[in-house]
């Protein structure tokens, strides 16, 4: 059987997401990958500036910034730049709209974006709604995996593209069809073609039965990398293919899995 460490390295990613909401990121450091991504859940859920210094002692940390919220609005308030401790690298988002305020939400994405980029050039930017703002805002294009990712990739490479492209997606490294719906269920759920896909009121777990299930478990290996470590890894080695360049996991099944 696989340790974990040698599962993780032998699935070929580049990097892991974590969420504050859900675990100590400081347990990234028991993770053998060079990059941590931590997503934006919230100001009262950023990790202490003892714990980003930390990390960035060990590893490359990438903080999710929302350029509308206050605090990391380069137009406006921007006092958590100054908080943000020295190696620290950001991920540019509009921001998803449950952690910002009605006032945040209505501010204008571009201009922000553009006068982010200019105070972080090595920033990667947050595709998520925003991939035309995105793209011509630059540097590396941070997007989730979808059903039309190899062909949106290569689409874009053969337009000319030349930047760096990082996508994201919730991993768990089991082919138990039960264990799959219970890591990622909930979250292709959410996709708006599987939302329209699925019965009304349909459990999106392990108890999911007949056509929902059916849906979910499709779904899962469209906007996920799930199965065995062979699995994801020939499913990484294909988006390469394409011209990803860095896949970063978000580990579905807790960090346990990943870890050393």
């Amino acid at each position: 059987m696989l340790t974990a460490e040698r599962a993780v390295s032998k699935a070929g990613l580049d990097a892991v997401a974590l969420k504050p909401a859900e675990c100590d990121v400081r347990e990234a450091l028991s993770v053998p990958l060079d990059i941590v991504a931590i997503d934006y859940e919230g100001r009262e859920r950023l990790p202490d500036e003892d714990v980003l210094r930390e990390l960035t002692a060990e590893k490359e940390v990438r903080l999710t910034t929302p350029v509308r919220a206050d605090g990391f609005d380069p137009l406006g308030d921007d006092s958590l730049y100054e908080w943000l401790p020295d190696g620290i690298r950001q991920v540019l988002v509009a921001g998803h709209g449950a952690y910002l305020t009605d006032d945040e939400v209505g501010r204008a994405v571009a201009p922000r974006l553009r006068a982010a980029r200019e105070r972080a050039p090595d920033a990667w930017v947050g595709t998520e709604g925003i991939e035309r703002i995105a793209l011509a805002a630059g540097g590396t294009q941070y997007e989730l995996l979808s059903r039309s990712t190899r062909r949106d990739v290569r689409a874009l490479r053969a337009a000319g593209f030349d930047g760096e492209i990082a996508v994201y997606a919730p991993t768990a490294l089991t082919d138990d069809d039960d264990e799959i719906l219970d890591a990622v269920g909930a979250y292709v759920s959410r996709r708006r073609p599987v939302a329209r896909a699925l019965p009304d009121d349909a459990a999106t777990d392990a108890s999911a039965e007949a056509r929902a299930r059916e849906v979910l478990l499709k779904a899962s290996r469209d906007y996920a990398l799930i199965g065995s470590v062979a699995d994801v890894r020939r499913r990484i080695d294909d988006l390469r293919d394409a011209g990803i360049d860095l896949v970063v996991g978000y580990p579905a099944r807790g960090v346990d899995e990943f870890a050393e």
